[in-house]
Formats: structure tokens, sequence, C-alpha cells
């Protein structure tokens, strides 16, 4: 009786209806908060999900059907009234009837009177702030969820199908890939008109041309590392929003130093559009689509190249396309163009607005009501693309991933600053996270071995394209040397110029009382000359000089023959009034090579369409590996033809045969990153191998085009031996064909 009494004790009987009340409570919430979403779509509840019924369900999915046999995720509703079912469901698994956390459930810091065990982990004493998990025990659950996952959601794409929604969201991801064509060619146009505007000296230009993909290296792994962790979409509007607003600013800043900083800005925005897109698009796309949709994805690229040296060649030249304001503000055509190169970028973040986020991403971090949602609208808008309106989506519920607990609480008392800092600590142990598990011994082989190819690819490619243009514009000007005009002991009195005096050398000359008036001067050398009582006015030269001459009484008005043009020459009685602003240029001034730059790279850009077309058509029927290797060892081959380039004519067949062949390279290596990553990392690793890819770009383009006009050789055997590596490590990769995305 003094047992039953002390057990029948009014103060544990309080105790124990107390807890039977708060587990009632939470079961009742669940219950309520399950109902609540299957409002939204009580047509399709009433449907069974039984093509994902196995005979392990309850091993695989840590819960039993209910009674519209569908699958509970890790937060899953309580379909069954009955207490038992529920207490065997995939939130109480793992406890036992005293435990009062669940699995699912924010696992914050416990209080201070919290005793015993909390989620099946001793509770550390009230002085501590956290409380830790057996992590290998909680990765196995998580790797668990991930390849559960994939598996259903594959199937759940299929169901869905590849329609009008999957053509929307390729037109508007394409908009943001043609943005990042358009600016690898932005500097290179714009930079012989720049140079004049702002008096940019050989370094400085070498700089404006390598910022860009400085800007690219930084965006990308930036940018790539966020999209895992807050989303593809939202990622990728914060980057294209920074790219158009540094584009716009670009356009018209003045100096060299502002210029400089708002294109790094450009392209540290644009960085981040090659890793978002294609993880974002592969995550709509069932496997049998995947690699010939992502391959005609690819072709944006192409199509924003095209539509920068179109826009160069139509805006560029109209120097009456312009405006001043004193001699402190110039807008000239150049500045036009770089306006309208952004665009694209524009036109993507206004038609990405109008796009979901990935459902996929959603499901790996835990948020399925949010997945059901967007993938009933792809399946809603393929169905009813195909004339099928009535078909209904027959998923109820969809396996989610374990989460893990990041969520602490500083109370209502804490700054803004240190609650901000502490979101963006997190965050940043996050990518950390994500980025160091790329080198953990399950993904460090396929790691290294992308890296090398990524870098190889890059190195040699980017090389080669811009090494081609300037081996082209070295023949220019070595034809254009061949042709130069030579005047000895010339005696020339009482004579007026007001024609443009073009590639001449005039030795040993006499001018005496002659005038040159409204001309250009384009290449012109005079050496060991006498001008005496000359007269210059409103002169524009380039690229010309006097050396060791002598200017006795001799006028210059509104020119911009500035005495840095005069080497070693001496003024006797000479005067400057008025002289121009203007820079020294090296170069050859020639409208209709700004027209053949132009020319050539559209011809280059349009020359890998067909390239682009083979991949797609064949990238799912002979698999990426062999398009990877067989693309870059033909490229390999295509390069010691650059040693028959002896005209310009040659080198630019030889620049577009090269374009055509490497491109089907690119696009299996793209669709090759997309798949050997999971999820949860994959636009992390794609940044950090894009990241590498300009990194290779910058010393590819810094070794190759120091060999122009030296030798061929170094360059060809620099870029087809790395072909060759490349090519040899991409068949040590593992094929990806006709694999679920993991």
């Amino acid at each position: 009786m003094d047992d039953d009494g002390r057990y029948r004790d009014g103060r544990s009987d309080f105790i124990r209806g107390a807890k039977d009340i708060a587990k009632v409570a939470k079961k009742q919430v669940g219950k309520k908060m399950g109902r609540g979403a299957d409002k939204m779509a009580d047509e399709y509840t009433k449907r069974s999900y039984k093509r994902f019924e196995e005979e392990d369900d309850d091993d695989d999915y840590g819960g039993a059907p209910g009674n519209d046999a569908g699958y509970y995720r890790n937060d899953s509703r309580a379909a069954n009234d009955d207490e038992d079912a529920a207490g065997h469901s995939d939130s109480t698994e793992g406890h036992d009837e005293d435990d009062e956390i669940y699995e699912g459930e924010y696992q914050g810091i416990p209080r201070a009177d919290s005793g015993g065990k909390v989620g099946g982990v001793d509770a550390v004493s009230s002085t501590q702030a956290h409380q830790f998990r057996d992590l290998s025990a909680y990765e196995a659950e998580r790797r668990k969820d991930q390849e559960e996952l994939a598996q259903q959601y594959e199937t759940i794409l299929q169901e869905c199908g590849h329609g009008k929604f999957q053509w929307t969201l390729y037109f508007v991801l394409g908009l943001a890939l043609m943005a990042d064509g358009v600016e690898i060619f932005v500097v290179g146009f714009v930079l012989p008109s720049a140079e004049k505007d702002m008096c940019l000296s050989e370094p400085n230009k070498g700089m404006l041309g390598l910022i860009v993909y400085l800007g690219m290296m930084v965006g990308a792994f930036v940018w790539g590392g966020l999209a895992d962790r807050i989303g593809r979409r939202q990622t990728l509007l914060i980057s294209l929003s920074i790219n158009s607003v540094a584009a716009f600013f670009s356009s018209f800043v003045q100096g060299y130093s502002s210029f400089l900083f708002c294109r790094l800005a450009s392209g540290v925005g644009i960085g981040g559009s090659i890793p978002i897109v294609f993880s974002y698009y592969s995550e709509f796309l069932a496997q049998e689509k995947r690699g010939e949709h992502l391959s005609w994805l690819c072709m944006f690229w192409m199509i924003g190249g095209i539509y920068a040296s179109a826009m160069a060649w139509a805006i560029i030249p109209h120097y009456g396309w312009s405006f001043q304001m004193g001699s402190a503000y110039q807008f000239h055509s150049w500045r036009v163009f770089v306006l309208v190169c952004a665009l694209p970028s524009v036109a993507a973040i206004s038609a990405l607005t109008t796009m979901p986020e990935s459902p996929r991403f959603y499901l790996e971090n835990g948020k399925h009501d949010e997945a059901w949602m967007i993938l009933k609208q792809v399946h809603d808008t393929n169905m009813r693309a195909k004339g099928y309106p009535e078909r209904v989506f027959s998923v109820t519920t969809i396996k989610t991933v374990k989460q893990m607990d990041e969520l602490v609480d500083m109370g209502d008392g804490t700054a803004w600053h240190q609650k901000w800092r502490m979101k963006l600590t997190a965050l940043f142990q996050q990518v950390r996270s994500n980025f160091l598990a790329m080198f953990s011994p399950e993904y460090r082989r396929t790691t290294y071995m992308m890296m090398a190819v990524w870098f190889s690819m890059s190195f040699s490619y980017y090389g080669l394209t811009v090494w081609f243009p300037d081996m082209i514009k070295y023949l220019q000007k070595q034809e254009y040397t061949s042709r130069t005009k030579t005047f000895t002991k010339e005696r020339v009195e009482h004579v007026t110029f007001n024609f443009t005096l073009e590639n001449q050398v005039h030795r040993q000359g006499q001018y005496f009382n002659d005038k040159f008036m409204n001309l250009k001067m384009k290449s012109m050398v005079f050496e060991d000359s006498l001008f005496e009582e000359c007269y210059f006015e409103d002169i524009t030269s380039s690229n010309t000089f006097f050396k060791n001459c002598t200017f006795i009484a001799t006028l210059f008005y509104n020119t911009d023959l500035f005495k840095y043009r005069l080497i070693n020459s001496r003024l006797i009685n000479s005067t400057f009034l008025h002289n121009k602003e203007g820079c020294l240029l090296s170069d050859v001034s020639d409208d209709n090579n700004a027209y053949m730059v132009y020319f050539v790279s559209f011809l280059g850009t349009l020359a890998v369409l067909p390239g682009n077309i083979v991949s797609a058509l064949l990238m799912d029927k002979i698999g990426r590996l062999r398009m990877l290797a067989g693309s870059s060892v033909i490229s390999c081959i295509s390069c010691f033809f650059l040693s028959f380039g002896n005209s310009e004519s040659a080198m630019i067949a030889l620049l577009c045969l090269f374009g055509g062949i490497s491109i089907a390279s690119w696009n299996a290596l793209d669709v090759l990153t997309v798949e050997l990553y999971p999820s949860d990392k994959r636009t992390t690793a794609f940044g950090f191998l894009n990241a590498l890819c300009k990194l290779a770009a910058v010393l590819g383009i810094s070794i190759f085009t120091s060999f122009v006009g030296i030798t061929k050789a170094v360059p060809i055997l620099f870029a087809s031996g790395a072909l060759a590596a490349g090519s040899f490590l991409a068949l040590k990769l593992p094929e990806t064909r006709g694999q679920v995305l993991q």
C-alpha cells in the first residue's frame, strides 16, 4: 500500500498529466497544419502516389504509408488519427515515449531546467550554448534521404513531362547566359576607342582587358557558393542586378580608375550566371532530356557574342552619336555600345522574376510545400499546353532531406547588427563547409580531375582565341607597313595641305611657308626635316612623329601635335595655341581595321553553331566523356594547322575551325559538371571550377599574347599539350549518361 500510495502521489499525477497534455497538443497542432496544407490541393491528395511504394517502405522513408498511400517527409503531417500510427510516424522515429524533442523540430539551446536526454543525446549543462549530435549518424541519414529523393524526383519529373514550362525557362535563362557572352567581348571592342578618351598606356590597356576575367573569377566562386544556400533564382537575380548597375555606370564614368572599377564589378556580377544557369535548368530536366537541352542552352553564349559583334559594328564607328559638356564630360559612341550591352542582363532580370525557384533546392532544404506547388505548376503548365488539362498531378508528398539544426535564438534584445553578423557568419560557415566537401574522400578524385580538365581547356581555348585576333592585327600591321611610302630630300614651298596624309616617311625634307590645315595625319613620320614659317591648324593625328626636326617661326593652332610627338626636335620662335586634348596612340587608327575586328569576332562566334548543334544531338547518344575527349583530340589536331596560317584570311579560317570544334568540349564539360556533384553542392562546385577556368584564361592570354610577332611554335605547343592532357584526363572521369541527378 505504501508503494501504491507513492506512485499515486499527487505531484507525480500532475507531472504525468502535463506530459500527456503536451503530447496530445503537439499531435493536434501537426494534424491541423497538415490539414491546412491539404486544403490547397484537396482534389489531388485523394489520389495515391503508388509508384514509389517498395517492399522496404518503412525502412527507406522512415514512416508508414497513411490512408492515401503517400509517404511522409521528415516533418510530414500525420495522416492517421490513430495514436499508435502517429507514434511510429517519421516525426517520432528514434524516440521513446518520454522524449519531448522530435526529429524535424527545432532542437536549439536547452533551457536551464532541462534534464535527462534531449533528442537521444545527453543534455549539456546550462552554461553551455549548444548541443552536439552524432555527425556521422546525421550524415548517414542525410545521405539516405538524398538518395531516396533523387530517385523519387526523377520519377516526378517524368510525370511532369517536358514542354512549355521548360522551354519558357530555357529562354529566360538563355538571356542570362547571353549576358555572360556579351561581357567577354565588351572591353575588347571598346578598347581602341576608350584609349583615346582616357589616354590609356599599354599597361593600363592590358589591365582593362584582363579585369573582366578577374571579376568573373571572383563572381563565379562567390555566387556559386551562395546559390547552394539561399537559392538559385534569388542568387541569379542579385548577380545580374549587380552586373546591370555596374555596366550602366561604366558607360557614363569618365576616369580610367572608375571605369576599371565598374567593369570589375560588372564582371563579378555576371560571373554567377554560368554556374547558376546550368544547375538551375538541370533541376527541371528529366534524365533523358538533360544532356541535349543543356547543350541547346549553350547556344545563347554564342548568341551573346554575335549580339556584341553586331552592336559594335553598328554603333562604335558612328562617331556622330556623341555629345560633350565642355572638356570635362564626353559621351562618345563607344559608351552607347556599353549601354546597349547591358540590355540582355536587364531583360534576364525582368523575365526571371516570373519564374519559380528550383523545387530540388527547396526539397534539399526541407521546404516540402513550396517544392510541391512548383512541381504542380510545371505539370499543369505542360499538360495544358499539350491539350490534356484534365490530367491531375498525382504526387501527394515528396521526400525531403533531413536538415541540420542551425537556428539560434538570440533574444529580442539583441541588436540588429549582431543578428546580421551571426547570420552572415553562419552563411559563410555553410558555404565553406560545402567547398571543403568537394575535397572530401568521396569527391576528392573527381574534383582534382575536373580541375585539371577545366584548367587545360580554358588555358588553351581563351589563350588561342585572344591570340588569333592579335595575330591578325599583327599581320595587318605588317601589311600596312609594307605599303609605306618614303620621300627623301624633298623641298616644298607655299603649298597648302588640306587632305589626309597617311603611311608616309619623309626624310631630310625642307618646308617653307607651307600650311597644313583641316587634315588627318595617320602613321606619318618626319625625320631630320626643316619647317620654317609654317602653319599647322586643326590637325588630328595618330601614330605621327617628328624626329630630329627643326621648327622656325612656326605656329601650331588647335592641333594635337603635342611636344611629346616632337622627338629630339628644336623649336625656334614657335608657338602652340589652343592645343586639342588627346593621347599618344601607338596603333594604326583605321576605320576599316575596326570593321575587320568586329567582322572577325562575328565570324568566329558564328562558327560554333555547327558544333553546338552536333553536340546537342549526340550528347545523350554517345555520352559526355566521348564527346569531351573526342572534341578535345580533334581540337588538339587542329592546332597544328595554325603553323600554316601566314595570311589574314588563313588565320580567320583557322579561328572559325578551332571554335567550331572546341565548343562541343565545353558543352560536354558543362553537362558533366552538373551531373557529377549532388544538388546541395552543385553550384558551389560549378562556381569553383568556373573560377579556376577564368584564372586559366588570364594565364593563357598573358602567355600567348607575349609571343605575338615573335614565334608561333610556343603558343601552338602550349595549346596542343594542354588539350591533349585534358582529353586524356577526361577519359578517367565517371560517365554520367543515363543516371539520375544526384
